[in-house]
């Protein structure tokens, strides 16, 4: 079962928090039937996101994260609650690219080099958060680093890797790494941590070893007293529904809901972006719909 963990040091000057998305990626992979590639990019990106929502305290509030990249991989968005649940899709989640001379996957010209990420932050009580910087590699970890840095001003360490077998393709494991520097964070705490991570392995290497999400943070946080704050599961999920997708069809005219295009069973279809579920409606419930609109 996936989890994530977060913790902090003993002297209040760095909080970090871990997490093991190998279910959830493997469920991202197969309901968008991604390949090598594509689940590398996206599966970094939906393990980032539960690790950022899972830092917001609000429990209504939601975070996204939307890359717009001029690679391959086109659009890529994840979308996580407080406690760190995600969904999320790929614009095509077909392409696969030849590994790097070292073997890895070459995410980075998957999402390219040249584009903007997005991190949006609702709270559920106004207008959403949002801040952009441009991507700096499209290798993920590295551009939401830079979020931080340029949009927060917040020294940030972020790890995020995804493992898949390199014959069959399937996801083998996935995990990630996000630590942050208080305020009152001396530069003897930044320099151990600097230290510790030139020495880092990557995730997949230790969850390979069978590191656990807190052995993540013990290993980065080497040298330093930790304090566990909580532990919990997480998940891909969608929170789709008929209902939800009636209320996005109210937002089209009347005369269009009325002139949507139906299958052989006469329905109309819709499908979810994230989860790949689709809901019908017939005749009848378009008209109504349309007769509802025409009422406002």
């Amino acid at each position: 079962m996936d989890r994530i963990i977060r913790t902090i040091t003993s002297d209040g000057s760095l909080i970090a928090s871990a997490i093991d998305s190998t279910e959830l990626v493997y469920t991202a992979q197969r309901v968008h039937g991604l390949t090598k590639t594509s689940c590398a990019a996206l599966g970094r990106l939906l393990t980032g996101a539960s690790l950022m929502g899972a830092m917001l305290k609000e429990a209504e509030a939601t975070l996204t994260l939307k890359i717009a990249g001029d690679g391959p991989l086109g659009g890529l968005l994840a979308l996580s609650d407080s406690r760190g649940n995600v969904r999320g899709y790929v614009d095509a989640p077909q392409v696969d690219l030849p590994p790097k001379a070292n073997g890895k996957l070459d995410v980075g010209s998957a999402v390219g080099h040249k584009g903007r990420l997005a991190v949006i932050r609702d709270f559920g009580t106004g207008e959403p958060y949002s801040g952009q910087v441009e991507l700096v590699s499209g290798e993920i970890a590295e551009d939401l680093t830079h979020y931080y840095a340029v949009s927060e001003q917040t020294p940030t360490v972020c790890a995020l890797g995804v493992l898949v077998d390199r014959e069959e393709g399937s996801t083998l494991l996935a995990g990630g790494l996000l630590i942050q520097a208080l305020p009152g964070a001396d530069d003897a705490a930044l320099t151990r941590l600097e230290q510790n991570i030139a020495h880092l392995e990557p995730v997949t290497t230790m969850l390979a070893k069978g590191f656990g999400p807190e052995a993540l943070c013990r290993t980065a946080l080497a040298g330093f007293q930790i304090e566990k704050l909580d532990e919990f599961p997480v998940h891909y999920a969608c929170n789709c529904s008929k209902e939800r997708f009636a209320g996005v069809l109210l937002t089209l005219d009347a005369e269009e809901l009325t002139s949507l295009p139906l299958n052989d069973q006469g329905m109309a279809e819709t499908v979810c972006q994230y989860c790949n579920r689709k809901y019908y409606f017939s005749l009848e419930e378009l008209q109504a719909l349309a007769e509802s609109k025409r009422k406002k």
